[in-house]
């Protein structure tokens, strides 16, 4: 079955902050956002949206407006349009 287009942006997505961090793999990442890294699989797998927690904490780690993190990531479930 082929990914969804929100899963290939969010996967696209978290390549780039590991890109941008210097980070060696997802659990590196999981780390500083401090989650555990099973949540960064299932944002992979499509099973859990990038949230809005994590917008906040992508926003200090790498210091990017949350205007154009949130321009790069699918819509946030239950966001208003």
């Amino acid at each position: 079955m082929a990914a969804s287009i929100n899963t290939i942006l969010t996967n696209k997505f978290l390549d780039l902050v590991i890109s941008h961090l210097y980070l060696k793999n997802d659990a590196a990442l999981a780390r500083e956002l401090d989650v555990r890294p099973p949540v960064i699989s299932k944002m992979r797998h499509g099973k859990l949206p990038f949230g809005a927690i994590l917008v906040i904490r992508t926003h200090e780690l790498t210091e990017w407006p949350v205007k154009d993190i949130l321009a790069q990531l699918p819509k946030l479930r239950g966001a208003k349009d």
